[in-house]
């Protein structure tokens, strides 16, 4: 069942439309028909005319063998101050639709959308929420997207929680004098974290959020952003939680769940490397207490001093985030402070030398992942560094200003971000692709 939903509260932003590819040829309506909205959400096709995805400033008609069923567990987004694009069959040409509203979906956990929504913004529209937008079709009946499916793993679906059950297993902990698990409580219950609820309900990763300070002011941070922006999606950690509270948490989980990975750096905080020596104290307690479990950390891997010390004090694996391979389109989404692209390239050579298991943490926006220049640098990126997973995260910001803030970059054609993971899967076979976090335990188990 679709789940539809306004994105609400937004800021402010100047007309924008990209290069649309024109004369595409579609012979028939067989292909994927439009799905817009009124301005009273209702959701319908629009006949006659095709359904259209955008790649940076290109539009074009979605391609049949890129659809899949919308998963489960995805939104469904009505947009405000925006028309959608679509093709025409009778004109053969792209048309807006300014007396309608475009729709997309926010693709469910464990997929890559492969294409934006295609709109036009109308004058004075105010900036999205941090979500991806795929464009929705209508085709054969049933509702698809363009998206590729990176993870088999269920790990952060929700659709079958049962929350009368998660509230029984935190009433136990509603008396803790633990600050850091009285912080997940609130994640679990008003946010719906999903490692958060993993905690509660003991199983696979939990997280242990540490940090509330950042060294780097990202343009897609989800619980800090600016005065001016759009509103972010969850609160920030205000306390550094002691090393005695963070082992207490990573004990307890590792006690109870079956492949367990405990992790640091969470949405909730900022760059868990601020706090490295709470960490590697943590990291001590915790081996101290037990043998078994996955400590993990996700980071931006600026401070390679910090990367050092919580690897050598036993972190098991780390996650690098980076939207780009290029240096210049990286600082200028992250906009780092004290730090630089270089740092985190070091940091993760550092990681590989000690042995620790290292995975990308890449921010997928189609018309920019898949520029062939970016390809190159990043192709270039995993053979140095000897990675061993990437993630194919989407990178949820509003897509207009996305490319507006990177300065519509040049990189040659478009590969299409499906051919861009086809092409590393074929050059770099030991190279595992997904989403989740992998414990230990099946580090060597075949690629997912």
């Amino acid at each position: 069942m679709l789940t539809f939903r306004p994105p609400g509260s937004l800021g402010d932003s100047r007309d924008f439309i990209g290069n649309i590819k024109k004369g595409v040829a579609v012979g028939s309506l067989s292909g994927p028909i439009l799905l817009a909205a009124d301005e009273r959400q209702n959701i319908f096709d629009v006949p006659g005319h095709l359904a259209c995805g955008q790649s940076g400033k290109e539009v074009s008609v979605l391609k049949a063998e890129e659809l899949i069923p919308l998963p489960a567990g995805s939104n469904v987004f009505f947009l405000p101050d925006r028309f959608p694009i679509a093709f025409n069959v009778k004109s053969q040409a792209l048309e807006e639709l300014p007396e309608l509203y475009p729709v997309a979906a926010f693709v469910a956990t464990g997929h890559t959308q492969l294409a934006t929504a295609a709109f036009r913004e109308r004058r004075g529209a105010k900036m999205l929420p941090l979500f991806s937008y795929a464009p929705v079709a209508l085709w054969r009946g049933k509702y698809y997207v363009p998206a590729v499916r990176v993870d088999a793993r269920r790990n952060h679906d929700l659709s079958g929680l049962d929350r009368p059950l998660l509230q029984d297993k935190i009433k136990p902990f509603r008396r803790t004098r633990n600050r850091l698990i009285q912080h997940l409580i609130g994640c679990a219950c008003v946010n719906s974290c999903p490692n958060a609820i993993n905690f509660f309900l003991g199983r696979l990763e939990a997280p242990l959020p540490v940090s509330p300070a950042c060294n780097a002011r990202c343009l897609g941070c989800i619980s800090l952003q600016p005065k001016g922006s759009c509103p972010a999606t969850q609160p920030r950690l205000n306390f550094v939680p002691t090393a005695e509270e963070i082992a207490e948490v990573a004990i307890i989980h590792i006690g109870r769940a079956r492949q367990p990975v405990v992790s640091f750096g969470q949405g909730c905080e900022g760059e868990p490397l601020m706090q490295a020596k709470v960490i590697a104290e943590a990291i001590r307690r915790i081996r101290a207490g037990t043998v078994r479990g996955t400590i993990h950390m996700n980071t931006n891997a600026g401070l390679t001093d910090g990367i050092e010390a919580v690897c050598r004090d036993g972190l098991d694996s780390l996650r690098v985030s980076l939207n780009s391979a290029r240096p210049e389109l990286y600082e200028r989404y992250y906009s780092p402070r004290g730090y630089s692209f270089d740092d985190v390239r070091r940091s993760i050579l550092l990681a590989k030398r000690l042995g620790k298991f290292v995975s990308l943490n890449y921010l997928v926006m189609p018309g920019l992942t898949d520029q062939e220049a970016e390809f190159r640098a990043f192709r270039c990126l995993v053979k140095e560094t000897g990675v061993d997973m990437v993630q194919w995260r989407n990178l949820n910001y509003d897509p207009r200003r996305y490319f507006d803030r990177m300065q519509e970059p040049k990189g040659g054609r478009l590969l299409g971000v499906a051919n861009v993971i086809a092409r590393l899967r074929a050059e770099f076979p030991g190279l595992r692709h997904g989403y989740f976090n992998l414990p230990r335990e099946i580090y060597g188990s075949t690629s997912l």
